[in-house]
């Protein structure tokens, strides 16, 4: 599917409500499913309206989506996760043509090893260690291949068997017929547990699973500035797949800790300073602590409650730009609540 954008896909504004976007994806599943219009762009219209639905009906894929695009979902979740949950049946129950393996129409139906399992790693980091890129190393629990059977799940010498109840498909047709609709009902072979083959002889390290349980230690590179709840995607160090499958994808989320001293917007930092009234009238020189260290700031003559002031290039870096944000200090003037006779009058021959 090209990168098109998921709204005009459907035919729909940017701010569309639920309700909204599930009526544009029947009227256009309707009129593109495979089953119902035969010419040959129809399969792919249906697949680019229906990724444009399972994304957009989602909260959590849809937020993923306005903020970064098609390629922050993908990022983010593999083809499968995307579509994963989906009720698309509920648009075609009736309609006399297949629903519920819906999934084999976009990656081509079943007899081949499972992909293995994504993996989620939390990262967590101190909004010092997000001031450059960084290379940490993490450790994974994660299945691997087994290096005695190769993957296969049989023991050397021996190869699994091309199960006899699917014929190596993985999956069995039931038919159902309602009047003048007929039901096709896909589903995973019951002998073969789906993968299309039975083995005779398993493997004694893996007991036919065909992957082991391992620790891996990963290398990672951080980007400096990423904010708290962004992921990072880790093709193929997920889960082994089946018998040789593609191994899944790890997902990074970075969960970056409060911070006692500073509070970040975006790649800016704001820090407050307390000064006396007599530095806020008079002008001060104060020492004000940044990410990279401390930094001298002239305080004028003047200077109002909550004022602000810039220091450039003391923020973190921008995600996908160049150059730091900045660190705003805001002036808090405090007012002391006791003041001896003597400075009373003080004050009082200065009002005067």
């Amino acid at each position: 599917m090209a990168a098109k954008d998921y709204y005009e896909v459907l035919g729909v504004p940017k701010g569309a409500a639920k309700d909204q976007i599930k009526d544009a994806y029947r009227k256009l599943a309707l009129q593109f499913h495979p089953d119902r219009n035969k010419s040959p762009e129809a399969e792919e219209r249906f697949k680019e309206i229906s990724e444009a639905y399972a994304v957009l009906s989602d909260d959590e894929k849809r937020r993923q989506y306005d903020s970064f695009g098609r390629e922050g979902v993908y990022q983010r979740y593999s083809q499968e996760d995307i579509f994963r949950g989906v009720n698309f049946g509920e648009f075609f129950r009736g309609m006399g043509f297949g629903f519920d393996d819906i999934f084999s129409q976009f990656f081509g139906g079943g007899g081949r090893p499972g992909r293995g399992e994504d993996l989620t790693y939390h990262l967590q980091l101190n909004l010092e260690e997000l001031v450059s890129d960084s290379t940490r190393e993490i450790e994974i629990p994660r299945t691997e291949m087994c290096s005695n059977c190769g993957g296969s799940g049989a023991k050397p010498g021996t190869s699994p068997r091309t199960c006899g109840a699917c014929g190596g498909t993985g999956q069995v047709q039931k038919v159902q017929s309602a009047g003048f609709a007929r039901l096709v009902r896909v589903m995973a072979c019951d002998r073969c547990r789906g993968r299309g083959f039975t083995i005779d002889s398993p493997c004694a390290d893996c007991k036919g699973r065909g992957v082991m349980e391992r620790k891996r230690r990963i290398s990672l590179v951080v980007p400096g500035g990423l904010e708290d709840g962004h992921t990072l995607r880790l093709r193929g160090e997920g889960d082994a797949g089946e018998s040789g499958a593609p191994p899944g994808d790890l997902y990074i989320v970075v969960n970056v800790r409060p911070h006692k001293t500073f509070v970040r917007e975006n790649s800016d930092v704001y820090f407050t300073i307390k000064i006396n009234a007599i530095q806020a009238m008079l002008g001060t020189e104060v020492k004000v602590p940044t990410l990279y260290g401390d930094a001298v700031l002239q305080i004028p003559s003047g200077t109002q409650p909550g004022e602000r002031f810039t220091i450039k290039d003391r923020g973190l870096p921008k995600v996908g730009g160049r150059g730091k944000g900045s660190q705003y200090v805001i002036v808090n003037v405090e007012v002391p609540r006791h003041l001896s006779g003597a400075q009373k009058e003080m004050l009082k021959k200065f009002e005067a």
